[in-house]
C-alpha cells in the first residue's frame, strides 16, 4: 500500500505537494489508508489491446513510438492497478472506478516533453488508428480521473514532462503554463518572485492541472471563480498533427496574446474545452489583483426549507456584486463528513443516515445544529468591506434564526478556515476527507446547472434527495454559486470495493441525469462513463448540436483517434457499434468492434 510518511514534495515532482502543506497531506493519507480494505491487486497483467488493432501490430507501433520518445517514455500498461491516492494518483486507469477496475483502463501511458512531441505522438496514433487519451495529470476525480473512455486507449500524460511556467507578467496579471503546472505550483511560484499583488483563483484542492481544470470549465471560489471565462490563449495540437494558436497567439510577433482572448475572426476557443478535438499543450490564464484586505463569513440557517428564501436573497446581491464571490452553500452533512471521520462512528445502520442521528452531533459542534451553511468572503479595504457585509447581514437575517457565526469560537481545524484560505486565493489540501465517509471511499458527481432562484434549488434538492433514498445512500448536497447561474454538486461517496455500492451510485446518478432534464436541468460536467447519457439530454432541434459535434469530429479527427467517445462526441468507426453508455448498459463500457481504416487493413 506504500508508505503512510512518504507523500511527494512539489520540490521534487511536479505532482507534489508544497512544504507548507505536507503534514496535513501526511495526516489526509493516513485517515485514507485507515479506511482502506480493498487489497492492492499484485497479479501481473497483460496490456489490454485497443479494438481494432492485431496485438502483434500494436505492440510493434509501441516499439517504434518508443525509438522517437525514448524507452523511458512509453510504458505499457502491464502492472497491478494501484489505486494509490490524492497525492499518489494513478495514470493508467480511475483511481475512483465506478465499473470494474479493468474497464476504463489504458494500454500503454506515454510522456512527451514538447509540443513538437505530441506532433509525432498523434501522427504515430493516425498511423496505427490507435486511439490516444491526453490527460493533463489525471487528477479530474470525481468525474473518471485519468481513465481513458475507450479500453485500451493509450494515455498521453502531458504533465509528467510538460510542466513548465513559461511566463508570469506581473504588469498584465498573465501568465502561460503547461499541462503539468498544477494550482499549487502557480501559487509557490508567484509567492517566491514576491508577486504579493497578484492572487491566482482555485478549486477545492490545488494539486489538479490549471490547464486540465480550466478545459472542463471547472471553478475556483474567488471573483475569478469562472476559470474558461479567465484563459486567454491556446496552443494546440489537432488530430490530425497540425499546431494552432488561438486568438491573439495567430499573429507572429505579438505580445497580447494572454490579455485579449479574441484575436480576429472566428472565436475556436471553445471547441477545445470538454471535447475530442485537440490537444491543448500551452494556455494562458489572467491573474487577479491582491483586492487589498479579504474577510471570510459564514452564515447557518435552521431548515431545509430556508433554502428557497436563501436563494431569492442571494441572486440580486450576487448580480449586483455585494456577494462577490463564487460561494458555497453546504448541507449539514458535509459539515460531519468533512471531518474526515467514517460514517460508522455515528451511525452503523443501512439505508442513508438518520436525521436525528446527524443533528444530535451537530449539536456538539461549535457552529451548532444547522441544515445549510454560507461560506463567503468579502474583499477590499475595511470601511468597503464593512458597508457589504451590513448588507449582507440584514439580508440573509429576514431568513427566521439565521445566524452569522463568529470565527473566532472557531477551532484551527473547522473546515471554514479552508473556505477563508480558498476563497484568498491560497491552495488547501481538506476538501476530500469527506471521502472517508465510507471504507474504500470513491466519488462520482452529479452536477446540474440552474439559475439562482429559489424554486430551482428546491426542485434539485427534493430530487436529489427522493433518488438518494431510493438506493439507500447519503446525500451531500451543495451549491456553487456563480453570478447568474449555480451549480448544484453532489458528491455520491461510495465503496469502490463493493460491486452492489458501485452498482447503486450509478443507478443514482443515471435517474437523477433524467429527472434533471424533465425539469431542464442540465449537467455542466460529468463522468466518462454518463458522457453519452448527458450529451444526449442536449437534444433540442433532433440533436442538432450532436450533429453538428460529430461534423466538426469527422472533419478535424477524419482517423478517429483523439479520446474517441469523449463528452459524447463519437468519431464515424465507432458509431452505431454500440459504444454508446447508456441505462441498459450496465458495467460494459466497449461496443463491438471499429470500422477498419487504411491503416489497420494490413
Amino acid at each position: 500500500m506504500g508508505s503512510i510518511s512518504e507523500v511527494p514534495l512539489l520540490s521534487e515532482k511536479h505532482s507534489g505537494i508544497p512544504q507548507n502543506l505536507l503534514e496535513k497531506a501526511k495526516n489526509a493519507k493516513a485517515l485514507i489508508y485507515e479506511t482502506r480494505t480493498k487489497e492492492t491487486n499484485t497479479r501481473q497483467r497483460l496490456p489490454i489491446i485497443p479494438q481494432g488493432i492485431e496485438k502483434d501490430i500494436f505492440i510493434r507501433a509501441l516499439e517504434k513510438l518508443a525509438e522517437q520518445l525514448g524507452k523511458d517514455n512509453v510504458e505499457v500498461n502491464d502492472k497491478p492497478l494501484v489505486d494509490g491516492w490524492y497525492m499518489e494518483h494513478p495514470n493508467t486507469h480511475d483511481m475512483m472506478p465506478i465499473l470494474d477496475d479493468e474497464e476504463l483502463v489504458a494500454s500503454a501511458v506515454v510522456y512527451p516533453s514538447s509540443t513538437e512531441e505530441v506532433q509525432k505522438i498523434v501522427l504515430w496514433a493516425n498511423e496505427y488508428s490507435v486511439p490516444i487519451f491526453p490527460i493533463s495529470m489525471g487528477r479530474n476525480l470525481g468525474y473518471g480521473g485519468a481513465a481513458p473512455r475507450v479500453r485500451g486507449s493509450v494515455v498521453i500524460d502531458l504533465g509528467k514532462r510538460m510542466s513548465k511556467i513559461l511566463d508570469i507578467n506581473p504588469d498584465d496579471y498573465t501568465c502561460l503554463v503547461e499541462p503539468g503546472v498544477s494550482f499549487y505550483a502557480l501559487h509557490e511560484a508567484i509567492q517566491a518572485k514576491g508577486f504579493a499583488h497578484m492572487w491566482i483563483d482555485i478549486p477545492d484542492l490545488g494539486g489538479g492541472s490549471v490547464i486540465g481544470n480550466t478545459l472542463d470549465r471547472g471553478v475556483g471560489y474567488t471573483p475569478y471563480g469562472d476559470h474558461w471565462a479567465c484563459h486567454s490563449g491556446l496552443e494546440v495540437v489537432l488530430p490530425t498533427g497540425e499546431v494552432i494558436r488561438t486568438g491573439m497567439g495567430a499573429l507572429p510577433g505579438n505580445n497580447t496574446w494572454q490579455t485579449f482572448p479574441y484575436g480576429f475572426g472566428p472565436y475556436s476557443d471553445g471547441l477545445f474545452s470538454q471535447s475530442n478535438f485537440g490537444i491543448v499543450t500551452k494556455m494562458g490564464m489572467t491573474l487577479m489583483p491582491n483586492p487589498g484586505g479579504h474577510e471570510s463569513f459564514m452564515y447557518a440557517f435552521e431548515k431545509e426549507e430556508d433554502l428557497e428564501p436563501l436563494m431569492e436573497i442571494i441572486r440580486p446581491l450576487r448580480i449586483g456584486n455585494i456577494l462577490e464571490n463564487v460561494a458555497q452553500v453546504r448541507h449539514a452533512i458535509q459539515t460531519i463528513a468533512v471531518k474526515g471521520l467514517p460514517r460508522t462512528k455515528y451511525f452503523s445502520g443501512d439505508g442513508p443516515i438518520p436525521e436525528h442521528v446527524f443533528r444530535e452531533q451537530l449539536k456538539k459542534m461549535p457552529i451548532g445544529d444547522h441544515t445549510w451553511l454560507y461560506y463567503g468572503m468579502s474583499y477590499g479595504p475595511p470601511h468597503i468591506r464593512q458597508y457589504k457585509l451590513e448588507i449582507i447581514d440584514k439580508e440573509f437575517k429576514k431568513i427566521p434564526g439565521a445566524r452569522k457565526i463568529d470565527p473566532e469560537i472557531l477551532p484551527e481545524d473547522e473546515y471554514f478556515w479552508s473556505r477563508d484560505r480558498i476563497a484568498a486565493g491560497v491552495p488547501d489540501l481538506v476538501e476530500l476527507l469527506w471521502v472517508n465517509w465510507v471504507p474504500n471511499g470513491a466519488h462520482v458527481a452529479f452536477s446540474p446547472v440552474s439559475p439562482i432562484r429559489g424554486v430551482d434549488a428546491m426542485k434539485l434538492f427534493n430530487l436529489g434527495k427522493r433518488r438518494h433514498d431510493e438506493f439507500g445512500i447519503d446525500f451531500l448536497p451543495a451549491f456553487c454559486v456563480g453570478l447568474r447561474e449555480m451549480h448544484l454538486i453532489v458528491e455520491i461517496v461510495y465503496d469502490k470495493n463493493d460491486p452492489a455500492k458501485r452498482k447503486a451510485a450509478n443507478d443514482c446518478l443515471r435517474e437523477m441525469i433524467d429527472d434533471a432534464a424533465k425539469e431542464g436541468y442540465g449537467e455542466y460536467r460529468t463522468h466518462l462513463v454518463l458522457m453519452d447519457q448527458v450529451a444526449d439530454t442536449y437534444n433540442w432541434n433532433d440533436n442538432a448540436l450532436m450533429k453538428f459535434n460529430e461534423k466538426l469530429k469527422d472533419a478535424l479527427d477524419p482517423n478517429g483517434i483523439m479520446a474517441p467517445g469523449k463528452s459524447g462526441i463519437w468519431p464515424k468507426r465507432y458509431r452505431g457499434r454500440g459504444w454508446e453508455m447508456g441505462k441498459e448498459s450496465g458495467a460494459k463500457s466497449e461496443g463491438d468492434g471499429v470500422a477498419l481504416t487504411e491503416s489497420t487493413k494490413f
